[in-house]
């Protein structure tokens, strides 16, 4: 494992820049210890989803449990699953929440030992209607992002959260909506990649991309707000909160993928949108090479973390250096993110690599557990509450 990024170099050029008090630098110099994360850290759980290591092999989602102290991971429960996931959900009582890729089929939800409890067959649904990536919990129901493939059209599945069943259908406010998130106010806020498909997940007509940031309405799905960027081939997918210690400021962070037929131009692209309810910006042009960020999780202090499994890096943008991204980790097939709270004031990350489980903070130490067994982990994961 390569960390590139130097904690104390980091901290010094962050306490430079104002974003660190002197006193919180001094403590975040003093060595730590494995006691310091606490008995409650010693164990961490994390619902994946995952392959073979041979393409075509059989997927499963399940609980990984990773314990620090022993340095092992093993899997707690699996559950072999009809096709390829994406999304993940944690549900109380360490079952999960998981949907097919897009055009996906099929959702489904399973108890903390992996037996399925409600099951969703999509294609009884609608003839043209699919599912497009994730799932979002409200309040009493679930939100899931979905395409009509009729007409291009995005669209936002209302369920019931009990049977999963849908009970209504909101129109996205854009094409292909990837990911949804509830906001403080209880309203949707939807990431429409842009990109065309087919219900092969050919892209095609990518000059016609039109990709935006929505806000709906969480009672009516009426569209209340929309935000796009200035270069319409930046493809807005995955997105997490943060804010920063103390402050009622809240922020989203967007990770983008590139669709420049010019290599050249998507080697440069920004790879972070960020939005503070009001205006969404590109702070920085750093990116990961490729113009791709497969995934993104809330990080240390305000900031956010961002892998590439293109480039094999994850990088760090924080608010006090919001023109630069620093890598924290590089490994091959850097991809699923989950925020780990660690010592305090959190900010850790988990991060899903070819090799096996890499954790990073700025307070401690880093650590690599080896995957169980042969296995290709999936796109995304998820820390269980």
């Amino acid at each position: 494992m390569k960390t590139s990024l130097n904690r104390r170099h980091f901290l010094l050029s962050l306490a430079t820049v104002g974003a660190l008090p002197q006193t919180a630098l001094a403590s975040a110099l003093a060595p730590m210890s494995v006691e310091t994360l606490g008995d409650a850290q010693q164990t961490t759980l994390i619902g994946a989803s995952w392959r073979g290591p041979k393409l075509g092999d059989t997927h499963y989602a399940g609980v990984l449990e990773a314990n620090w102290e022993r340095k092992t991971l093993t899997i707690r429960y699996e559950l072999a699953l009809p096709t390829r996931p994406h999304g993940l959900v944690p549900e109380v009582g360490g079952g999960l929440l998981v949907n097919g890729v897009r055009p996906g089929t099929w959702l489904l939800r399973c108890d903390g030992r992996g037996k399925i409890l409600q099951q969703v067959d999509v294609t009884e649904e609608s003839q043209t209607v699919r599912l497009s990536g994730h799932i979002v919990v409200g309040k009493e129901l679930l939100y899931t992002t979905e395409i009509n493939y009729k007409d291009d059209q995005g669209r936002i599945g209302v369920r019931d959260f009990r049977s999963l069943k849908k009970l209504d259908e909101w129109a996205s406010g854009g094409i292909e909506p990837h990911q949804a998130l509830i906001d403080q106010t209880g309203n949707l806020v939807v990431a429409n990649g842009g990109v065309r498909r087919t219900l092969e997940d050919k892209k095609y007509d990518l000059h016609r991309m039109d990709s935006s940031l929505i806000r709906l309405d969480g009672r009516t799905g009426h569209q209340t707000g929309r935000w796009t960027l200035d270069d319409p081939r930046l493809s807005m997918r995955h997105m997490a909160w943060n804010r920063l210690p103390n402050s009622d400021k809240v922020w989203l962070g967007i990770a983008m993928q590139a669709e420049h037929e010019q290599s050249t131009r998507r080697a440069v692209a920004p790879i972070l949108a960020v939005f503070d309810g009001d205006t969404l910006r590109t702070p920085t042009h750093d990116n990961d090479g490729h113009g791709y960020a497969g995934d993104i999780a809330a990080a240390w202090n305000g900031g956010f973390a961002l892998s590439s499994n293109k480039a094999g890096v994850t990088k760090l943008w924080h608010p006090g250096e919001p023109d630069k991204l620093l890598p924290i980790v590089e490994m091959d097939e850097a991809y699923a993110l989950a925020d780990w709270p660690g010592p305090k004031p959190g900010g850790g990350i988990v991060v899903a690599t070819a090799a096996g489980l890499v954790r990073w903070h700025i307070n401690a130490k880093p650590a690599f557990l080896a995957w169980p067994k042969p296995m290709a982990l999936d796109n995304h994961w998820v820390l269980m509450g």
